[in-house]
């Protein structure tokens, strides 16, 4: 196991020597997995490690769980950041889902402990499966090509996945070989959650009706999908770098008659990228608000705005197009 993370992460630079990893740890049997194998590679590697754990107070189990991982971590001499949320509450407050209320309280956490251990990568425990799951989670939202890419190695220079190429076999073996004895978070048989359907339900049809070596096959699909688009990347990267005629950090302007001499798809391509360089993600802008905004282009139609979404506003004056914030 150890080798064949090694190599992932020379593969893809995951890490350098002198880095300080913050490694998320839930107590599961991957991310149990991710910091075994990261502390016994540290010195090879030649890094400093700490562990990052948010306890959600969803499960009744939720504390054993954190006792679990600070025994872990002071039986291995580890420095260890907790913090504990009532992520029902809320997200009842903010008015999400409770995955997506845990997944914003775990990434401010995991940032905030780089800043105060003085650390530079964050260390996420996503292995083969999740990354073959979410690629089929996207076809079936039909998210387009860009969601073939599935989950990727290194996300922004900062968030590293070291077990992206280990399938959940090979950690569960890991874990029962190395007597990790990792805890099981009972919400993951939960099938109302439709990550949850597609591990339990989906793909074991999909093996054992279609390919008995499916996670392979999509993994296989997501790499030469991701070798495209970021190719398809640097082409539309040097395009809009043509079209822009300014940006700032609440307002992007692009050359109107530039823009619409482009194929439709490096538009939709010049959109999204610039969507994204304000708000670092393109959540809840769909293909008909792009649809849209490209009609609006065309027609050249003065005083006409759109707004794809509460706090984004798009209009066209003088041949220029104005992409703006409201937040």
């Amino acid at each position: 196991m150890e080798e064949k993370v090694l190599k992932t992460i020379q593969k893809y630079k995951l890490i350098e020597s002198g880095d300080k990893i913050v490694i998320a740890v839930s107590g599961g049997p991957d991310s149990m997995c991710l910091l075994d194998v990261l502390r016994k590679l540290k010195e090879k590697l030649k890094i400093e490690i700490v562990v990052a754990h948010v306890n959600h107070s969803i499960r009744e189990e939720a504390d054993s769980e954190t006792l679990y991982i600070k025994e872990y971590c002071n039986k291995h001499d580890i420095e260890i950041y907790i913090k504990k949320e009532n992520v029902i509450e809320l997200a009842k407050k903010d008015k999400i889902g409770i995955e997506e209320e845990g997944r914003k309280v775990r990434y401010k956490f995991f940032d905030e402990v780089l800043e105060k251990a003085n650390a530079n990568k964050i260390a996420i425990a996503h292995n083969m499966n999740d990354k073959a799951e979410t690629v089929l989670m996207n076809i079936i939202r039909g998210s387009g090509s860009l969601g073939l890419k599935g989950i990727e190695p290194k996300r922004d220079e900062k968030y590293i996945r070291p077990l992206i190429e280990i399938q959940r076999s090979e950690i569960e073996e890991y874990c029962r070989i190395n007597k990790l004895d990792p805890k099981h978070d009972k919400s993951n048989d939960d099938n109302t959650y439709t990550r949850n359907r597609v591990r339990n339900v989906l793909i074991p049809f999909l093996k054992e009706n279609f390919n008995p070596n499916i996670i392979n096959g999509i993994n296989k699909l997501s790499i030469i999908m991701t070798e495209e688009q970021n190719y398809l990347e640097k082409i539309v990267n040097n395009i809009y770098n043509d079209v822009k005629i300014e940006e700032k950090p609440k307002t992007i302007v692009l050359d109107l008659k530039k823009f619409n001499k482009e194929d439709v798809y490096i538009r939709k391509r010049l959109l999204f990228l610039a969507i994204n360089k304000l708000f670092n993600n393109t959540k809840n802008i769909e293909k008909i608000h792009i649809d849209d905004i490209i009609k609006l282009c065309e027609r050249n139609i003065g005083n006409k705005y759109l707004t794809p979404n509460k706090n984004t506003k798009v209009y066209i004056n003088k041949g220029k197009i104005f992409i703006i914030t409201t937040i």
